[in-house]
Order: structure tokens, then C-alpha cells, then sequence
């Protein structure tokens, strides 16, 4: 039982050190951005991130100009 935690601690340390090799030695090293929004050819095709996708449409949304009825089309109903 002991040796199997060892040895699953002693290959997670491994993982983490071979994963943190680039960032240390690396001047100014840091994390990959992995996220959607940090993907530069997803944007290039205007594939954003769910949050940057929606703040766009209600951005889109509220510059809409409201329709402008001549009193030929003019509703005169109260529920719009």
C-alpha cells in the first residue's frame, strides 16, 4: 500500500516539474493561455469565448434603431 502512494506521489512531482521546466527557464515564463478568448486564430474566424460572444450580441442588440411607423403602419395596439 505504501509503495503504490510513493510511487503516485513521486510521478505527480515528476509531471509537475516536467511541466514547470519551460516556465522556469524561461526568462519572464509563464502558463499557456488556454482559454478560447487567448486563441488568435479562433478570433481570426470571430470564434470568441461564451462571455465575449455575449457581451458582443448586447452590445449589437442595443444599437438597434427602434422601427419608425409613418401612421400608415402605425400600430395602435399596447402590447408592443
Amino acid at each position: 500500500m505504501w509503495q503504490v502512494l510513493l510511487l503516485s506521489i513521486a510521478l505527480i512531482g515528476i509531471v509537475f516539474i516536467l511541466f514547470a521546466t519551460k516556465i522556469l527557464l524561461q526568462k519572464n515564463g509563464k502558463f499557456p493561455n488556454m482559454h478560447i478568448g487567448g486563441n488568435k486564430a479562433l478570433n481570426e474566424k470571430g470564434i470568441y469565448c461564451a462571455t465575449t460572444q455575449d457581451k458582443l450580441a448586447r452590445k449589437e442588440a442595443f444599437n438597434i434603431k427602434p422601427l419608425q411607423f409613418d401612421g400608415e403602419y402605425e400600430s395602435n395596439t399596447t402590447s408592443c
